[in-house]
Order: C-alpha cells, then sequence, then structure tokens
C-alpha cells in the first residue's frame, strides 16, 4: 500500500539520522572516558582508538533500540501533527493497520540487534581485552629504551640500557634498581634478553653481573655476583579470561552452563531483540499527539517509559544473577510491557464518540 511504502521510506531515513546522532554522542563521551584512563595511566595511549571502536561495538544494541524507538516517535508524532493520519483514518485504517509496517521496519533491526549481542558483542568485548593488555605489555617493554633512565608502571623499577635490538630482545651494560619492603635492590649486568614466561610474564634475563641490595642511608648491604638473574618487567600480565567479564562469555557457553551469572547473562542478552519490538509496538500508541494542545509531552513521556523499561531489565538481570529471583522476572517484565502497549494500542483505537454521547454515557456511570 501507498502509506506503507511511505511510511517505510521516511523511518528509514529518519533511523538513519538518529542513530548518526546517538552514535556521536556515544563516541564523543566514551572518548572523553577512554583518554582520561590513558591520561591516568590505566590504559595505553596507543589502545586508545581500538578500544574506543569496540566499546562502541558493545553499545550498538542499546543504541539501535533507542534508534528504533525514537524514529517511531518521532516519524509517528509528525504524522499526527501535519494532520495526515486523520486523512488515513478516516479513509478506514484503524491504528491497528499501522502495526505491520512498524514492525517491518523493525524485526530486520531487531535481528540485526540478535546478532551483535549473542555473537558480535562477546567477541568485540574479548578482543577489547587482549589488545588493551597487548598495548599494555608493549609498553612495558618499550620502558626498556637505549640510553635513558625508566620507570616502570608499577613505579617500583628503573631500568636504563645503553644498546638495545628489539628485533633479538638483546640488550648490553644494563642497569635496573628495585625498591621491595622497603630495601633498594641495584643490578648491574653486561648483557641480557627479554623473553616470556608460559604464564605469559614477560621478563628480562640478566647475565654476568652484581646485584647491591640494602636500606638507604644505612652501610649494610648485601652484594652478590650471579651468572643469569631473572627480572619481571612490571607486574604479572596474564590475559584476562572471559571468566572475569560475563559479556565476553561466548553465547554457546552461556548455554552449556547452568550457574545463575550465566543464565542472567543470556537473559539479558534474549532481552534485547525482545525489548526491541516491545517498544516499536508501544510507540504507535505513544506516538498520538492532539494538533490542537500544540504539546509534545508524549515524547517525554515516552523516554520516561524507555529508561523504566531498561532499568527494570537491569535490576531483574542483577537479581537473577544474585540469586534472589529466576529468569522469569525478566520475562514478567517484558510482559509487563507488552500488556501496557496493546492497552494503550486498545485505547487509542477506540471510536470516537461525539462530545453529547461522551457526556450521557459519564453521568449514566455515576
Amino acid at each position: 500500500m501507498v502509506f506503507q511504502k511511505s511510511l517505510t521510506r521516511e523511518l528509514t531515513l529518519s533511523a538513519l539520522g538518529v542513530f548518526i546522532v546517538l552514535l556521536a554522542i556515544i563516541v564523543s563521551t566514551q572518548a572523553v572516558n577512554l583518554l582520561g584512563r590513558a591520561a591516568e595511566g590505566q590504559m595505553a595511549n596507543e589502545a586508545v582508538a581500538a578500544v574506543l571502536g569496540f566499546t562502541t561495538l558493545g553499545f550498538f544494541p542499546v543504541l539501535m533500540i533507542l534508534t528504533v524507538f525514537a524514529t517511531i516517535l518521532v516519524v509517528l508524532t509528525r504524522i499526527w501533527r501535519d494532520h495526515e493520519m486523520v486523512v488515513w483514518l478516516s479513509s478506514g485504517l484503524s491504528l491497528g493497520d499501522w502495526v505491520w509496517p512498524v514492525m517491518r521496519f523493525t524485526l530486520p533491526l531487531a535481528a540485526l540487534i540478535a546478532g551483535v549481542t549473542l555473537f558480535i558483542g562477546p567477541w568485540a568485548d574479548q578482543r577489547s581485552q587482549d589488545y588493551a593488555e597487548q598495548i599494555k605489555r608493549r609498553e612495558e617493554v618499550s620502558a626498556i629504551s637505549p640510553g635513558v633512565f625508566k620507570e616502570s608502571s608499577s613505579s617500583n623499577k628503573v631500568y636504563f640500557i645503553e644498546n638495545y635490538s628489539g628485533e633479538h630482545g638483546a640488550a648490553t651494560n644494563i642497569f635496573m634498581q628495585e625498591i621491595t619492603d622497603g630495601k633498594v635492590a641495584t643490578i648491574f649486568a653486561k648483557s641480557g634478553f627479554i623473553t616470556t614466561k608460559p604464564d605469559g610474564e614477560r621478563v628480562v634475563v640478566l647475565e654476568h653481573g652484581q646485584r647491591y641490595v640494602g636500606e638507604p642511608g644505612s652501610a649494610n648491604y648485601e652484594v652478590a655476583e650471579f651468572q643469569r638473574y631473572t627480572a619481571g618487567i612490571g607486574e604479572s600480565q596474564q590475559m584476562p579470561g572471559p571468566s572475569g567479564n560475563r559479556q565476553a562469555i561466548p553465547t554457546a557457553q552461556l548455554l552449556s552452563q547452568d550457574s545463575a551469572d550465566y543464565r542472567a547473562e543470556l537473559a539479558w542478552r534474549l532481552s534485547m531483540p525482545i525489548s526491541c519490538v516491545i517498544l516499536a509496538l508501544l510507540a504507535i500508541p505513544m506516538s498520538y499527539f492532539n494538533p490542537r494542545s500544540g504539546q509534545t509531552y508524549n515524547l517525554l513521556l515516552a523516554l520516561l517509559v524507555f529508561f523504566v523499561y531498561q532499568n527494570g531489565l537491569t535490576v531483574a538481570r542483577n537479581w537473577v544473577a544474585q540469586g534472589k529471583a529466576g529468569v522469569w522476572l525478566v520475562l514478567l517484565v517484558h510482559l509487563a510491557m507488552l500488556a501496557l502497549a496493546l492497552a494503550l494500542l486498545s485505547y487509542r483505537n477506540r471510536p470516537a464518540r461525539p462530545i453529547g454521547q461522551a457526556l450521557s454515557l459519564l453521568f449514566r456511570k455515576s
């Protein structure tokens, strides 16, 4: 039908604009956050751009849900405001006839949200952690720069190397000072090289040197000569596994395990496409606009409903993870919002009565 094609075209163009605006807001806020972490030394400077991309991909489901909801609200509110809805309704269409055109726009995006949430999101979250860790290790190794005193990220070691070959990890004339339990250990070595332990820790192996250990201001020092001495470059840099972050756990692993945390995370991922469809259905009656009033309170009410819905899902997920409730609580939140959408749709779809008939029915009830 004509109105279906025109509605789909307008929804698509409006969704593109809304998505670009929301994406710019998310990217700018996350960039400020990551740059602040990099300035505090919590993240390597080189990892900001890549982590920003992975983080934005993680926000994609919520971003798309808000895009779909806001787009349907804005477009249908404009149709009400410009009296186009009156024309369509007077031609024999009901408000329920708008459900399928809206769903035809929503369902492909809901499928995209499901794909990102169930498969791409966990991969992106894990890749973000791995990449940030790799860059952090690289910064630790770059602390060993020839001809420059460099402090480790743990602030308890100082390195100086006269010559360093990055290709083979070999170094000559090495100086290292470490502070441990109030004692200062000073090491001089003729040569050394960098290697990696089986647990992933980067270490420097020193050869043919001396080690001096003592307290500052005291003449009591221990002197030892060594043929080989191993020192860690910074703290242990073990790769974080997905068990420390539920968002990075693959969906297949969530299905194979039966624990409260895994059930909560799986319910949250399945809730993303479901909430997209329910919010799209809810936006149809909430887009009602009275041209005579000239007020757009419906948009504010719709945004309030959106935040209540998302916060309700978040609280339900946390309770499921803590073992206070079952997955039925998440389903109950969806059913409550679906019932609200159907009730509002039925209310807005009811036939209008003349003012006299409405007053007579009101007095009869009283």
